[in-house]
């Protein structure tokens, strides 16, 4: 990189400015709101997941009932062709 485009360097430590009332409620009240936030999308989380693991065990069950049931199902097992019948 070349001298002018280089990053400034930033100091750390002494020169920090000091936070007013103010800025500080404001933070804690962003920082509620986001914890808000977050506690409703993991509840929205987890109703998903229990919405398809409700549904994943509904379309698995159909599917082995359909499946339990046509192997039950004896009448073309003994399916023979018709006798010629001769005059």
């Amino acid at each position: 990189m070349s001298a002018d485009k280089e990053f400034p360097k930033i100091k750390y430590g002494g020169s920090s400015t000091k936070l007013d009332k103010s800025q500080l409620e404001f933070m804690k009240l962003i920082e509620q709101q986001n914890l808000e936030r977050v506690t409703k999308l993991q509840r929205v989380k987890r109703n998903n997941l229990i919405t398809a693991g409700a549904l994943v065990t509904s379309v698995l069950g159909i599917y082995a009932y359909s499946i339990l049931s046509v192997k039950q199902e004896k009448f073309l097992d003994d399916f023979d062709e018709p006798k010629k019948v001769s005059n």
